[in-house]
């Protein structure tokens, strides 16, 4: 709610990448719920600020080693300076800001497919079965050549969004959707099939496999889930 001059923030957060980490924080809060999404104001809050506090670390499945915590708001004064545009523009904001990153931000799949590939093509070398290497057998073959196709359309579309940006600046909703929700279905098949390739050592912490199937899990789930992706594109069909 807005006092005077200032804005008076509660409520908190969870699922805040680097939450325990960052000095900034950039908060979309309702000033008025019946309004819904109209109602939605961006702003910029500081960490030391009286109020501001952090939460839990979460204990996550993976991406271990980014810090995910729950940011907590209990009273705290925020100056009409640190608003970013004006009231109810928050949700707008939110969804532009998504509109720049999505598609982008995906690289990380990319990384992780192409190391468990590479990974996987090493373990298939060197085991030998019934007096030969495994990668010698059609079925593993074709298993890591559609890994390899995957992975390479994925790298194109990432390239594609970045190419639109550097070039033109223009962000595409519909291209930006589709290229998270292929990258991320595609790491997580990748990395699935990978686990199989190892075989027992695949499902063991022996090997990075299961480090990376867990990884790429996430990459399903935040920035708006492949579910999520779906319902924009859809949308962006009907326009």
């Amino acid at each position: 709610m807005k006092v005077g001059d200032e804005y008076v923030l509660n409520g908190h957060k969870c699922f805040i990448t680097s939450g325990g980490l960052a000095g900034m924080y950039t908060v979309f809060a309702t000033m008025d719920r019946s309004l819904g999404a109209k109602g939605i104001t961006c702003f910029l809050v500081e960490r030391e600020r009286a109020g501001v506090s952090v939460g839990k670390d979460e204990d996550k499945m993976g991406l271990r080693l980014s810090n995910t915590a729950d940011v907590i708001f209990d009273d705290v004064h925020i100056p009409v300076a640190n608003r970013i545009g004006e009231e109810g523009e928050g949700f707008k904001i939110a969804m532009k800001s998504l509109d720049r990153s999505r598609g982008v931000n995906s690289y990380g799949c990319l990384g992780i497919a192409e190391r468990a590939i590479e990974e996987a093509v090493a373990y298939a070398k060197q085991r030998v079965t019934f007096g030969r290497p495994i990668i010698k057998n059609q079925g593993l073959q074709w298993m890591l050549a559609d890994m390899q196709i995957q992975c390479t359309a994925a790298r194109a579309l990432l390239y594609r969004c970045a190419e639109m940006i550097d070039k033109t600046g223009r962000y595409d909703t519909q291209l930006g959707s589709i290229t998270k929700t292929f990258v991320s279905d595609m790491c997580m098949k990748v990395t699935t099939d990978a686990v199989q390739i190892f075989g027992g050592y695949g499902y063991s912490r022996e090997y990075p496999i299961e480090k990376l199937m867990r990884d790429a899990k996430i990459f399903q789930i935040f920035e708006g889930t492949n579910q999520i992706q779906r319902m924009v594109i859809g949308s962006q069909l009907q326009r």
